[in-house]
């Protein structure tokens, strides 16, 4: 065998694992999306063609600007604080101390939790009567607050849990980073008599800036496209307070039974999330200056 048909042997189980499982939904969603899907067509198998019209009519929708807007809170919301919050704790576990590796490791408990248990203690957390969140305000003379009931509440409520389930993914890469960054660097600002804000300003923060910029584009993808946490804990509600644009795919699809609409929606966020894929993949093959 020659090795260019060893090499195509070896990428072939590859190949068809994307074709099958990557290639066939994505193809079927987008035929999903230009035909008139109802549930009497999973029966019939009739679904006339309709162009563009699931789009314009899941884009004329009323909430579709809620969840679009909403989609951005979320998006931004998170990873401003699980980056800003992974940043620090990356920098505080950079230094040498006493039980270091067993704190680290403790901070990545949200990040091995299922997001299904994750969302159902939050949930919990969150209940106005017997809520741990509430019965801590209370005890400090605070009111309740309605995290989950309130339309003014429940998407900070949402960017919250999500907030504590990122921020171990933003620690460990900032993390490596930081570790990858010579000593002899911070002993040469030092005698040069940099305080501790000038290190991190000229040392620190120039030569973990690639990091940091793949860690942005990483936390985009998976954050634009969180669907379980939001389910778990709100539904997309109250008053579509928390619908995101996956949320509301959801809805349309398996509630409202638009699945053609509901196809066009998740297209449009493969879309936007493929967008940021190949900003991700061509950040990581030419290195930052």
């Amino acid at each position: 065998m020659s090795r260019r048909a060893a090499a195509i042997a070896f990428l072939l189980p590859a190949l068809l694992y994307v074709l099958v499982f990557f290639g066939y939904p994505l193809v079927y969603n987008i035929l999903m999306s230009v035909r008139d899907y109802s549930v009497r067509s999973f029966y019939t198998g009739e679904a006339p063609f309709v162009g563009v019209a699931n789009y314009l009519a899941a884009i004329g929708n009323p909430v579709f600007g809620k969840a679009a807007l909403n989609t951005v809170w979320f998006t931004v919301g998170s990873i401003a604080f699980q980056f800003g919050i992974g940043l620090a704790l990356a920098v505080f576990f950079n230094g040498r101390f006493l039980g270091s590796a067993t704190l680290r490791a403790l901070l990545l408990l949200p990040w091995l939790l299922p997001l299904v248990v994750s969302g159902a203690v939050w949930r919990w957390m969150f209940d106005q009567d017997h809520g741990v969140l509430n019965t801590a305000l209370r005890l400090v003379g605070l009111p309740a607050v309605p995290w989950l009931t309130d339309t003014g509440w429940a998407l900070p409520a949402v960017i919250l849990t999500n907030i504590w389930i990122g921020i171990p993914f933003n620690l460990v890469l900032l993390h490596g980073g930081l570790r990858a960054i010579p000593g002899s660097l911070y002993e040469a600002a030092a005698l040069d008599g940099a305080n501790a804000w000038q290190r991190f300003r000229d040392v620190t923060w120039p030569l973990l800036r690639p990091v940091t910029w793949i860690v942005l584009m990483l936390g985009l993808v998976y954050t634009i496209k969180v669907f379980d946490v939001i389910m778990v804990i709100t539904g997309g509600g109250p008053a579509n307070a928390t619908q995101t644009l996956t949320t509301f795919s959801y809805s349309l699809s398996f509630h409202d039974f638009a699945f053609g609409q509901g196809a066009a929606i998740g297209n449009v966020l493969i879309l936007v999330a493929t967008g940021f894929g190949f900003v991700y993949l061509r950040s990581a093959r030419e290195p930052l200056a």
